[in-house]
């Protein structure tokens, strides 16, 4: 199939209104062109409000029961193109082939999940004060949703955005990140193919800088679910509020790991260096500081660096391979100004942070695993998120201080302890500043039936995937019926 996209509205692929188009590198390869999306106008994104609120009334009025059959079919579809997706997201934004098959048949289990809410209760029947009333409550889809999402998990995370609104009988404009725009066109595809009727799911790529606001703040769009940074997810709240639009954010992390001395070092080591360095540590819920008691520092240092050393860096589609590149120039060029700050502020490189461009890997954006001792928890490399393959080592002598520092963070999304000691584990499940908690886990990784978000400045507060995605993607209705 062709790798050269059109925009998706009204059940038709059609061309932008720009009458251009943007090409889409392989950051493995800058040299090599993956294919073309639909460089978007306003009035592009316009008309696929229009299709969604046009659709939106018969789509609401369809059984969840029957809206549930679109999804399992959707499911088996996924599956049977798996090959197919996740080689082009790999080609796309260069994570291994392992890792965007493993995001594939997520997808696939994600939308099994949302199926099945076409069975689960929408409401409940109330007491009344009143004799003989009946009274109850009934959840109705908010209308047109605005699906905004990223680079890093392209399939996946639109999936996980998209099914619960369809499940609950919403329509969705979705407009993916630019970077990875082919892959977001395949998974509308698949829609198309498991029958999803015209309108109901809308598809525009584009730069953010052009279209990304009209979107938030078009007249036939009820909703916003957004994934990304910080700074464009406090504009989209500030213009959703204005437009008084429903949002959901979910944003950055600076996610910590404890390793306390009665741990097992070498599962610790693993999970760390895991969490820190898969998809290249372009991961909101990356390991990206791990504070190390003291008596044990130097023992867990040589088995982060042995797991470390064992890293091989190279494109995505060779299975020798075990770090695919950077997904951007703009994203190489983040990470080693951080690594840059991470020195200018007396950080010790204790391994890594150096461009490769040897042979095969000189037209592509690949970068040694990086691990930095003697960091302090106010240097800029331990308070902002950094986005690619970058670990900070902090030493501490207590639990107690560990946690401290590890709160001590505007971001709250994830956090990993490693202990033995069971009252510490129940302490930090407890007082960890964070939505999700792993007891000898690493931070990343999530599942479909449970709530997925953070605290603080990491997320507005609805949570995504499992039951809690019924919040965001519905509304209370209360009925009140009097017989007499």
């Amino acid at each position: 199939m062709s790798n050269h996209k059109l925009n998706y509205m009204n059940g038709e692929w059609v061309a932008s209104a720009s009458g251009e188009i943007i090409s889409i590198t392989n950051p493995a390869n800058n040299q090599e062109v993956v294919g073309t999306v639909q460089a978007s106008t306003i009035e592009d994104v316009n008309l696929a409000c229009e299709a969604a609120k046009k659709a939106a009334e018969d789509w609401a009025k369809i059984s969840p029961v029957a809206r549930c059959e679109y999804l399992q079919r959707a499911a088996v579809i996924l599956e049977k193109r798996a090959a197919e997706i996740a080689e082009i997201a790999t080609r796309e934004m260069g994570k291994r082939l392992i890792e965007t098959k493993g995001e594939v048949l997520r997808g696939a289990a994600i939308l099994r999940y949302f199926a099945q809410e076409g069975y689960r209760k929408l409401g409940e029947v109330l007491p009344s004060a009143f004799q003989n009333n009946l009274f109850y409550t009934m959840r109705v889809p908010v209308g047109v949703v605005g699906v905004i999402s990223p680079w890093n998990f392209p399939i996946a995370i639109p999936i996980w955005k998209i099914a619960p609104a369809l499940i609950y009988g919403n329509t969705v404009v979705f407009k993916p990140a630019t970077e990875t725009g082919i892959t977001g066109a395949k998974l509308v595809e698949v829609f198309e193919e498991a029958g999803v009727p015209p309108g109901v799911v809308n598809f525009v790529t584009g730069r953010g800088s052009v279209i990304g606001n009209s979107l938030v703040e078009n007249q036939h769009v009820d909703a916003i679910t957004f994934t990304g940074s910080n700074f464009v997810g406090k504009n989209i709240a500030k213009l959703a509020v204005e437009s008084g639009k429903k949002y959901q954010l979910e944003l950055g992390g600076k996610n910590p790991a404890i390793v306390l001395d009665d741990a097992d070092v070498e599962q610790a080591a693993q999970l760390v260096v895991d969490g820190a360095m898969k998809q290249t540590g372009q991961r909101c819920t990356a390991t990206s500081r791990v504070f190390v008691q003291s008596t044990i520092y130097e023992s867990f240092k040589e088995k982060v660096l042995e797991k470390v050393r064992a890293i091989t860096v190279g494109d995505g589609l060779k299975t020798e391979i075990t770090m695919g590149p950077l997904a951007s120039k703009h994203q190489f060029d983040t990470v080693v100004s951080y690594i840059k700050t991470g020195l200018e502020e007396g950080a010790t490189l204790l391994y890594g942070g150096k461009q490769l461009t040897e042979g095969v890997l000189s037209d592509g954006y690949f970068i040694e695993p990086c691990i930095f001792e003697n960091v302090t928890n106010d240097m800029t490399i331990a308070r902002e998120e950094i986005f690619g393959p970058v670990l900070c080592m902090i030493k501490v002598e207590s639990y107690e201080e560990a946690l401290e520092q590890a709160n001590d963070t505007i971001y709250g999304l994830s956090a990993s302890l490693f202990t033995k000691d069971l009252k510490k584990a129940l302490d930090f499940a407890k007082n960890s500043e964070v939505g999700m908690v792993q007891i000898n886990g690493e931070t990343g990784g999530a599942e479909p039936q449970a709530p997925f978000g953070g605290m603080k400045e990491s997320s507005s507060g609805t949570r995504e995937q499992g039951q809690a995605a019924i919040e965001f993607f519905t509304a209370f209705k209360t009925i009140s019926i009097n017989p007499n």
